[in-house]
């Protein structure tokens, strides 16, 4: 018979060690990281710009040279990058060991529109953000009120990006008298009236071949019964 039960072995303290020394790596890392100059941002890439120049982005960015990464807030630094009118959005990055990335996507027009201050751009969303001459191929838009927050314009903008892609070059104005009576003129001088934006679909499937029948004035107001005139 055995007098007793066996000893019991010794507990191993490795595991614990190892795992304090990992936390304590992270930890000294970390603050290397935050406080010191070693992971700083030294550099700043800026790409995706054209009309915006990269002095203007760098000023808005505000991000300073020495500045540790992992103290750039990047999120605060894109919102003030995206303050820029002719900024849509934009990404900020950090690149180890020592480089921001800004990756900005401008606006582009959808249309312009005159006003006594001169011809402003206005992209699909209907922000207007620069008043500047129009590219070639900007439809011009007439409404009454041209803003983001005018139905007339958005629904002059909604029908144009329901058009057939070989189409929507060839418009050189989008005009909306009223929600009912929105009206395209075509670089050749032939007008499609295209009503309001509803049945924009059907519209669209219809006026390709419409046009190609001789003729001034194209009406798909009424897409079950097109006319030609």
């Amino acid at each position: 018979m055995r007098s007793g039960s066996a000893p019991r072995p010794p507990r191993r303290r490795k595991p614990l060690f190892l795992t304090v020394a990992v936390v304590a790596v992270i930890v000294a890392l970390t603050a290397v990281a935050w406080f010191t100059p070693l992971l700083s941002a030294r550099a700043v890439t800026v790409v995706g710009n054209a009309g915006v120049t990269s002095e203007e982005i760098l000023a808005a960015l505000d991000v300073p040279t020495g500045q540790p990464l992992l103290r750039v807030d990047t999120g605060a630094a894109a919102d003030r990058v995206a303050s820029i009118a002719k900024v849509d959005h934009v990404r900020v990055e950090r690149k180890y060991p020592s480089t921001i990335r800004v990756t900005v996507v401008e606006r582009t027009p959808a249309v312009y529109y005159d006003a006594p201050e001169g011809t402003h751009l206005m992209d699909a969303s209907g922000v207007a953000y620069a008043i500047e001459p129009p590219p070639p191929g900007v439809p011009r838009l007439t409404v009454a009120t041209p803003a983001r927050d005018d139905a007339a314009t958005t629904d002059a903008l909604t029908t144009l990006a329901s058009l057939p892609p070989l189409l929507r070059p060839q418009v050189t104005e989008v005009s909306a008298p009223s929600l009912s009576d929105i009206r395209l003129t075509l670089a050749d001088g032939r007008q499609v009236l295209w009503g309001s934006v509803d049945e924009s679909e059907q519209k669209a499937a219809i006026v390709g071949p419409l046009l190609g029948q001789p003729g001034q004035v194209f009406d798909v107001s009424s897409p079950d019964l097109p006319t030609v005139r």
